[in-house]
This record gives structure tokens, sequence and C-alpha cells, in this order.
């Protein structure tokens, strides 16, 4: 485990490398980037991140901003944001100048396809777990977190969970309670801008999409696929919105295959895009 300053904010961060020898030294960095409120690193670590460094890929694992073991402010939970804080924790790994391959998970995706909008330059590949991406999922969305919010405040369940002797159970529940109840995330959820056509038509990096057959994101995927110039859509049979729970061999043959493909890819000259 390791805290590394970025900006003005600690972060928890997890670097695996590639094995000595394996890959070669610009071949993009693999960081993942997870959902949101009670999810953390940790839902990458087996399933996918360490398979990525083994096949020899560097892997970046970090908690957001407020997550997990990472430092809590108050405001600061916009995708803008987010993206700020993703590069500026690259800068403070000594990764700033190398290609990056973005893995996000659920909001995760969605702040994945921002940073990639962001800085074509150094995003060279996109892999996509149950992204939302359409304008319904920011109502649902905070439809959702309100609700929650308002069941998690002044609750007695993180202390009851604790007198279990179930620490990570109520660990989770208090930090979605600090969250919910005690930062901007819910108001900067509302205002998050989603994603039009032409916003897809300006990935010319491989994207894979991933959703699970009977997840209502499946729609906004198709769009996305059918605007990028390099997207490709994997549907999980029999499965929803938990695809890096419920999959985890399916998943990780087709995310490793795309890893491989995207790293030859970032190897090519591209032209007309400028690389620091």
């Amino acid at each position: 485990m390791a805290f590394v300053l970025a900006g003005s904010l600690r972060f928890h961060v997890q670097r695996l490398p590639a094995p000595t020898g394996a890959g070669a030294p610009d071949r993009p960095v693999v960081v993942f980037l997870h959902g949101l409120v009670v999810d953390n690193l940790s839902s990458f670590y087996c399933p996918l991140a360490v398979p990525a460094a083994r096949s020899g890929h560097e892997v970046v694992l970090y908690d957001l901003r407020g997550h997990g073991r990472t430092e809590r402010p108050a405001t600061g939970y916009d995708s803008r944001t987010a993206v700020r804080d993703l590069f500026s924790l690259l800068r403070a790994l000594d990764l700033g100048q190398r290609p990056v391959h973005l893995v996000g998970n659920s909001y995760g995706g969605t702040l994945a396809l921002h940073a990639a909008l962001a800085r074509p330059d150094l995003v060279t590949g996109l892999t996509l777990l149950e992204p939302p991406l359409g304008g319904a999922w920011v109502e649902n969305m905070v439809d959702t977190l309100s609700a929650a919010a308002l069941s998690l405040e002044d609750s007695p369940v993180p202390a009851e969970l604790l007198t279990l002797r179930l620490r990570k159970a109520a660990n989770l529940t208090a930090i979605a309670d600090s969250l919910l109840n005690r930062t901007s995330l819910i108001d900067d959820i509302a205002a998050s801008r989603t994603f039009a056509p032409a916003d897809y038509a300006r990935l010319h990096c491989p994207v894979l999409v991933v959703c699970g057959e009977h997840s209502e994101l499946v729609p906004g995927a198709r769009e996305l696929v059918r605007h990028a110039p390099h997207g490709a859509l994997r549907i999980l049979p029999d499965l929803g919105h938990d695809v890096l729970k419920e999959s985890s061999g399916v998943l990780r043959e087709s995310v490793l295959a795309h890893l491989d493909t995207t790293a030859v890819v970032a190897a090519r000259p591209r032209a007309g895009v400028l690389v620091p």
C-alpha cells in the first residue's frame, strides 16, 4: 500500500510492475478507474490488475477522490476534477509522459471516456465495463444516491456492523455516508455533462465496451461503438451491471486481448497526434 501526494490530495495507490524483461518501456501503462461510493481499487485487483501485470503490462490502481483510503475533501467530485486528479497522479508517479490505457468500471468508465477526450495525446486505449453514458443515467443515479444518503444519515448501521465484527462492511458503509452526506458528490453528479455522437467520433484510440446482456446500459454502449472509429462491443450473456464480479474468466480473456492489441497499435506513429 502506498500514498501519493498529487496536487493537494493524498491518493491511495497500488502499482504493479510488469515482470522483468516483459513488454517494452514505451508500452502504455494500464490504469484502472473504479465505480462510485462503495467501490475502490480492490474491485480490480484479482480479476484484472494482477493478470494484466503478469501478461507484461505495468499497472496502476488508485482510489478515486474521497473513496477507499484516498483523502475525502468536501468538494471536487465532478468529472473535470477527476480527470485532473488522474493526470496529476500520473505526473506524481513519473508517468506523465507515458501513454496510458484506461480501464474503467461503471462510473469509472465514464471518467475514462472524459479523460480520453481531454487528452487524446496520452490515452491510447480504452476498456469500458458497463459505462453509464446516456442522459437518463444522471437522473437515475442522482435519485439512487439521494435515497441512499437519506437512509444513511445518522444511521446506527456502521456501529452495529462493528459490534458484529464486520469491519469491512462497517468501513464501506461509513465511507458511503461520508461521501453522500458530507461532500458535494451528489450535486456534482447531477451537473454531469453527458456524451453525444460527436464526442464518440473524436475517439481515435481503440475502444472496447463490455456490457451484460440484461444491462440497461446496452443502448448507450451500442451508440458509442456506432460512432467511435475503432469501437467494439462485447455482450456477456445472462448478466446485468455486474460483469466485473460475475464474469471474471470471460472478462479477463477479453480485456487482456484488448490490452495486447492496443499496445501494438499504440507503438505505431499516429498521424496528427502530438506526443509530449
